[in-house]
Parts: C-alpha cells; sequence; structure tokens
C-alpha cells in the first residue's frame, strides 16, 4: 500500500481542492455582492475553462497531417509522405536509419518551407 492510504490520495490534493473551493466561492460571493446576476455567476461556476482572448490556430486544433521529409544538402524539405495520425507516421518511420529523415507535424495552412533547415 502507498503511504497515502489505501486510495493512493495525497492529503494536499485535498488541501488544494479546498483551497480552490474557497476562492471559488469567494469570487462567486464578492460578484453577487456587485450586483451580479445569477446567470453570469452561473456561466461562470460551470465554465470549466477562461476563454481565449485571440482565436484559436489550426495547429492549437490539431488539424493538420503528420509528414515524412527529408532534408537535402542545401537544406530544402522535401515531403515524402503524409499520415493523419502520429502513431501512423512513427510506425512508417521507425526503421528509419537515414539521419536526413524525419517526421513532424503540419498544420494545414503552412507552407512546407517551414520544415526547411535552418542557415547557419
Amino acid at each position: 500500500m502507498s503511504q497515502n492510504g489505501p486510495f493512493g490520495i495525497d492529503p494536499e490534493d485535498f488541501d488544494r481542492a479546498i483551497r480552490e473551493a474557497g476562492e471559488g466561492l469567494r469570487d462567486a460571493v464578492d460578484k453577487i455582492s456587485r450586483g451580479a446576476g445569477w446567470a453570469t455567476l452561473l456561466g461562470d461556476l460551470t465554465q470549466t475553462s477562461r476563454p481565449k482572448a485571440e482565436p484559436e490556430t489550426t495547429g492549437e486544433k490539431g488539424d493538420g497531417v503528420w509528414s515524412i521529409y527529408t532534408v537535402d544538402a542545401q537544406g530544402g524539405a522535401h515531403i515524402e509522405e503524409v499520415y493523419p495520425t502520429e502513431l501512423d507516421a512513427l510506425r512508417a518511420n521507425k526503421n528509419n536509419t537515414d539521419p536526413t529523415r524525419r517526421v513532424r507535424f503540419l498544420p494545414y495552412g503552412i507552407a512546407v518551407s517551414v520544415l526547411d533547415a535552418a542557415s547557419e
């Protein structure tokens, strides 16, 4: 058995959960005292994450392909194959012995030239 009891729950987890609940309750009481409506209060309490100020990009959403590419002597990248998932690309590249052959995620709308080797 672990040192944290039969369920393996750390006592600090309980402290953290209570602290976060207390902070949330404090914020709710503060909003009510400022005259916020119940709809606003319930919306804040049920919201799991704050909305971003900027729109989500294609790369953050995970829209794109996994590519296997090689880099030539001049540093230019050439796509060999593309796969819908990382696992597929890694499986296809698992027996690779060529140091210029690599696997990378490419979001839709990004130019392939981003794979080119950086010039020194």
